[in-house]
């Protein structure tokens, strides 16, 4: 089962349930949050909790999304409340990528590929215990989440302005604090990989961006194996198009041990908080020596997922001199 959410008639959330090319309303007024807290106060899964409430009538969500109508497919209703957070080095072939950004001479290990080595040596202990953490990065709140066909506004500060195709997972956290998992999405997890590059500590500077999740958000187990495709158009032309391949088959780390060196904080199991958890990627435009530019739309796709995820690119023009930001003093 594929779920979404699109602005309804009366500015409300208005949650859609797929099962193959057929898509239709859910008989309910409230926002997939309210149903998924729903669902984990009762232990009972989404999808059982929407077959319960049952259909409506059928939707299109192709003509949705030209109309610019659909939302993340998970949201809270006060942003603050949503935690927009990610994993990095943790697909097989990352580390070349970030190594390629950070090395001058192909012989030296970087940090990156340390960190590489541990996740495939580490990563995935299966024995029920934890293996090594990963690389952990933050992004914001829901205030930078950006709806599905919004776009990812790159700040006039900025060095540039690129995709990052991946697979995100989507949770709310229970009212006993438990993290409970709605399911997974397609993410644009934005990011100013010319800042990354001048030096590695600035990663943290670099990931402050707006990211794109949805359309769809898919119930249920991850595939073992997604490859899916990474486009930009500019104007009528491709200009970039590669595969990328995610699930665990093609990760250095299972997705369980990802979950684990997140909400192992107490700070991520705050009850009726949402998190958009981001798995990281091997596939990187930027990596091709590719510039996006103002204008320039990232389309991420991969079958499991439905609908494309699509955002164009806004680029101000550079500021010459970056001026200070205000500060007022009581």
């Amino acid at each position: 089962m594929l779920l979404s959410q699109y602005i309804g008639e009366a500015g409300r959330p208005q949650v859609v349930a797929r099962e193959g090319s057929e898509a239709y309303e859910v008989k309910s007024d409230a926002s997939l949050y309210e149903l998924a807290m729903e669902a984990a106060g009762t232990g009972t899964s989404i999808r059982d909790h929407i077959l319960a409430l049952g259909l409506n009538g059928a939707v299109d969500l192709e003509d949705l999304q030209s109309q610019g109508r659909l939302l993340p497919p998970l949201t809270h209703p006060d942003p603050a409340h949503l935690h927009l957070t990610g994993t990095g080095l943790t697909h097989l072939g990352s580390a070349s990528t970030r190594a390629s950004m950070h090395s001058k001479k192909p012989e030296d290990e970087t940090d990156s590929m340390r960190m590489f080595r541990m996740g495939v040596e580490g990563g995935k202990p299966g024995n029920g215990a934890a293996g090594v953490q990963p690389e952990w990065f933050y992004k914001g709140t829901g205030h930078a989440l950006v709806p599905p066909g919004g776009p990812l506004k790159s700040p006039a500060f900025a060095l540039d302005g690129g995709e990052e195709p991946e697979i995100a997972g989507l949770y709310v956290i229970g009212r006993d604090g438990m993290p409970v998992r709605v399911g997974f999405a397609l993410a644009n997890e934005f990011s100013d990989h010319v800042t990354e590059r001048q030096n590695y500590l600035y990663l943290a500077h670099s990931k402050l961006r707006p990211c794109a999740v949805g359309p769809e958000l898919l119930v249920g187990e991850l595939p073992g194996s997604v490859e899916g495709t990474s486009r930009i158009r500019r104007g009528e032309n491709v200009i970039f198009e590669k595969s990328f391949l995610s699930g665990e088959a093609n990760m250095s780390h299972s997705i369980r041990n990802l979950e684990h060196h997140h909400f192992k904080y107490d700070l991520f199991r705050q009850p009726g908080d949402v998190h958009v958890h981001m798995f990281g990627t091997a596939t990187l435009s930027f990596a091709d020596g590719v510039s996006a530019e103002d204008g320039d739309i990232f389309e991420i796709e991969a079958g499991p997922f439905g609908l494309p995820l699509r955002n164009p690119l806004a680029r101000p023009p550079a500021e010459t001199r970056e001026p200070l930001t205000d500060i007022r003093v009581l």
